[in-house]
């Protein structure tokens, strides 16, 4: 792309990890400032930003300057900064890292809005939560290659285990969790603290019999609940769960 291909740049947001805004403006002159990069018209430009303001959730922080705004306010302006001028495509990379639960909820909201407004999002995460709640096709990378690609659903029937079940249960002995492995279809048990969980490679009674195997054996548990594998089962899957750098 060349440096004077505007035409194709006014299509284009992008969102980096790092927050790049101008210290010495506003909340409103910095919006003002990356929207007015595309959008010339100037009542145009100021609907944008009232439009790009009120989707990130930062109607009362227009006269802040970033040094008085919090880690999860930064980064919504740092979005606005980014979508005011309402791109088609919008590249967005690790925009809720650092963040509180409720800017990260706002955060998310307000991309799955420019999602549901027709806007195509490029959305890298380590969180795979978020890939859930906002990606309609996803692809894992390692080390960078691609290792799998496909609907979230798609990619969930790569998992080798069919159902995890968690088990509250204080002091649990170990004979007991040597008796659990040995269970049907039992793949994998882990018990930390007090949370015992054991994956299955198939079957759907698992926790009817899980439940059976506790009554047995007299062992009083908090709660007990059965889930699916996730997405961030399979990402572990299939990149390892080795600690990395």
């Amino acid at each position: 792309m060349k440096p004077n291909a505007y035409d194709i740049k006014e299509k284009i947001g992008v969102v980096f990890q790092d927050v790049a805004v101008f210290e010495e403006l506003t909340v409103y002159e910095n919006i003002d400032y990356f929207c007015g990069l595309y959008i010339k018209d100037k009542e145009k430009r100021k609907q944008y930003i009232e439009d790009a303001i009120e989707l990130v959730g930062l109607e009362e922080f227009k006269k802040f300057h970033p040094k008085q705004l919090s880690g999860g306010l930064l980064r919504r302006l740092n979005i606005a900064c980014g979508i005011a001028h309402k791109p088609s495509i919008i590249f967005l990379d690790e925009p809720t890292v650092a963040v509180d639960p409720q800017s990260r909820n706002n955060i998310l909201d307000g991309i799955k809005k420019l999602r549901d407004n027709g806007a195509t999002i490029l959305y890298t995460t380590h969180y795979m939560e978020e890939v859930e709640i906002i990606c309609d096709r996803v692809i894992i990378l390692d080390k960078g290659k691609v290792l799998a690609t496909g609907s979230t659903d798609e990619l969930k029937e790569l998992a080798k285990i069919e159902e995890k079940v968690t088990v509250e249960v204080n002091d649990l002995l170990s004979t007991y969790i040597e008796k659990i492995k040995e269970l049907e279809n039992v793949h994998e048990v882990t018990y930390n603290g007090n949370i015992l969980l054991v994956t299955y490679k198939k079957g759907k009674n698992n926790l009817v019999s899980m439940i059976d195997y506790l009554k047995k054996e007299s062992i009083k548990y908090n709660k007990i609940y059965a889930e699916r594998p996730t997405l961030n089962d399979v990402f572990l899957e299939l990149t390892g769960k080795e600690l990395r750098d």
